[in-house]
């Protein structure tokens, strides 16, 4: 599959959607009913593809989908919002839930897209989808992203329905994978490997991690291999690689803690994805704080420190204790560390987000 057959598929999408909602759109105008749906329908239909598409050529994880940094924010967080007022008149909308679900993700706001999700499993407990959706969104409000023993469940539950289901199969890998339960994550992506289109870069990207996940198993990687994997090549020994990070925080912010605050020290690639190769979370911290940061703590086995050879050492207190960023958290400036390195190093929380 070509790119410029994918560029085409995808603006094809995007017409055909298009002309399909303005309509609907127009006429609510006309009726009197309210905007908001149709124009949060609109506004994801004409998001959603190009987000697909570049994540399929880039990157090809689930992880990757980001919303476009051509979207209209201003407008769809409006429609959010107005989505949202018309759901508390009438809860039970399953549709307008999923919407409202798939909008926050889209506005990279994962604890009300997870607040969503829980009203639509109320009304749709047996739904794979929404039950997929919810790991996902649960996972992003999680340090780490952990999928913990109640998303298992729930991911177990999807592919009781739905035993092809390929995001719960990817994300069941993952979380075997973070309990480092190899064997069982090869089983997971081996079922899921078939099921994708060859050659693509979502197939590669999982022969690499099925790779990964045979060789620490202790099975090699001959089977993945003879699918055509290649498996990633290290830019360190992984079990080499230990960042010890000291944490200290400048005595002007001292007064601006709390007790309940959380600490987290992650490590992101200094050219390469945005997402943290490693994350550490210490809750009622006292300052030096000391943590370290190894390939165990990767939130995905497709993202590890060990891959490469410099990356961006963070701390970052949190009052909501979320990973995600909140504005009034304090951070340290980014401080740059090689991999291979075994001298310790500290960061300084000195600013205020």
């Amino acid at each position: 599959m070509t790119t410029r057959f994918l560029v085409i598929a995808a603006i094809m999408v995007v017409v055909a959607l298009a002309c399909a909602l303005v309509p609907l759109l127009r006429s609510a105008r006309r009726s009197g009913r309210p905007r908001a749906p149709f124009v949060l329908a609109l506004a994801l239909a004409l998001a959603m593809p190009p987000v697909v598409l570049g994540a399929y050529l880039l990157i090809g994880t689930p992880q990757a989908l980001q919303p476009p940094p051509a979207a209209n924010q201003a407008t769809l967080a409006e429609a959010v919002q107005q989505l949202h007022d018309s759901l508390q008149r009438k809860p039970d909308d399953a549709q307008g839930w999923a919407l409202l679900a798939q909008a926050y993700s889209a506005l990279n706001q994962p604890q009300p897209a997870l607040d969503a999700l829980n009203h639509l499993l109320k009304l749709k407990p047996n739904d794979p989808d929404a039950l997929v959706a919810w790991v996902e969104a649960t996972a992003a409000t999680h340090p780490g992203h952990a999928i913990d023993d109640t998303a298992r469940a729930k991911l177990q539950h999807a592919l009781q329905i739905e035993p092809t289901h390929q995001r719960a199969l990817w994300l069941l890998g993952i979380s075997d994978f973070q309990r480092q339960q190899y064997a069982d994550a090869a089983k997971q992506w081996k079922t899921l490997l078939p099921l994708l289109q060859p050659g693509s870069k979502v197939a590669q990207t999982v022969q690499q991690e099925l790779a990964e996940a045979q060789q620490r198993a202790g099975g090699g990687s001959a089977n993945a291999s003879s699918s055509g994997a290649t498996p990633l090549a290290p830019a360190a020994n992984a079990d080499d690689v230990a960042i010890r990070v000291k944490v200290t925080i400048a005595d002007q912010l001292l007064d601006r803690m709390h007790p309940d605050d959380t600490l987290f020290v992650f490590a992101q690639a200094v050219d390469g994805p945005p997402m943290p190769l490693a994350v550490a979370k210490l809750d009622k911290v006292r300052f030096p704080a000391t943590v370290t940061l190894t390939d165990a703590q990767a939130m995905s086995p497709s993202a590890r420190l060990s891959q490469f050879r410099k990356v961006k050492v963070v701390a970052r207190i949190s009052a909501s204790g979320e990973a995600m960023p909140h504005a009034g958290d304090l951070q340290s400036t980014p401080l740059e560390v090689a991999t291979d390195s075994h001298s310790p190093v500290t960061v300084t929380i000195d600013r205020v987000d």
